[in-house]
């Protein structure tokens, strides 16, 4: 399916940006991984390329990008995997500045970052592929982390952007928004483990993708239920706002987000 493509995943030395590349090399791709530390053991696994890379920073993004295209070739599918998470200490404005602003700059700007270098020659070949991984927390929320929720949902933001700006150049984009997968952000977390609607493997979200892509879909949602809690909060927002509260009365202080 993707045979001889060119890949770059961000975010890729565990987890869903490990699992997305595990995918793609499977089906024939030149994948190329980064993080903030070169995964290696990740592009070793699958036949890649290790790069490090801190997606907050523009700079490293233009060099992961023209070190992979050295490789591999023009990029045919960018995934802007990298993210972070941080909690509200006290109350919902209670992070530092410091950890809204790497939430910004590495949940959003780096998918932003990314499209900028790329866009250019993908108007000009009239192909190219971008993924966000963003969240149901992009779509819903996140209880116990405003600074998650808030740059979740503008990188949602952002993908429809591209989505509806350059559908007619050929360019196709995808954003990801599971809930509670295996990684290391939900290790030790109670609201992930006990969640109702089940803690997904890394793979998982993977294959989701997969899906997505052969079916053209723009929304990928490796918990389907998201889906119909994203229609019943747009239907009724006073209900959702409720429901929310109820439920973050029930998990209590001690089991959001630090």
């Amino acid at each position: 399916m993707f045979k001889n493509q060119s890949i770059a995943v961000t975010g890729a030395s565990g987890g869903i940006g490990r699992a997305i590349a595990e995918m793609f090399a499977a089906n024939g791709a030149k994948v190329a991984v980064s993080d903030l530390e070169a995964p290696t053991a990740t592009a070793k696994e699958i036949g890649g390329s290790a790069f490090a890379c801190d997606v907050s920073k523009e700079a490293a993004v233009i060099d992961f990008i023209d070190q992979a295209e050295a490789i591999n070739g023009p990029i045919d599918v960018f995934v802007a995997n990298a993210g972070v998470g941080f909690g509200d200490p006290g109350h919902a404005a209670g992070a530092s500045n410091e950890s809204w602003e790497l939430s910004w700059g590495v949940n959003v700007m780096g998918g932003v970052y990314a499209a900028r270098a790329l866009l250019p020659n993908m108007k000009i070949r009239g192909s190219g592929r971008f993924v966000i991984t963003a969240s149901a927390a992009g779509l819903l929320g996140q209880i116990g982390s405003s600074s998650y929720t808030a740059t979740k949902h503008a990188a949602v933001g952002f993908a429809e952007s591209l989505a509806i700006r350059h559908w007619d150049h050929g360019i196709q984009t995808h954003c990801i928004c599971p809930q509670y997968v295996r990684t290391n952000m939900t290790k030790g977390m109670a609201m992930a483990e006990g969640h109702q609607d089940g803690l997904l493997e890394p793979s998982d979200v993977a294959e989701a993708l997969r899906i997505a892509i052969d079916e053209e879909r723009f929304l990928v949602l490796s918990h389907p239920v998201v889906g119909e809690y994203f229609k019943h909060k747009a239907m009724d927002y006073e209900r959702y706002i409720a429901g929310m509260n109820k439920l973050k009365q029930k998990i209590g202080n001690d089991q959001l987000p630090s």
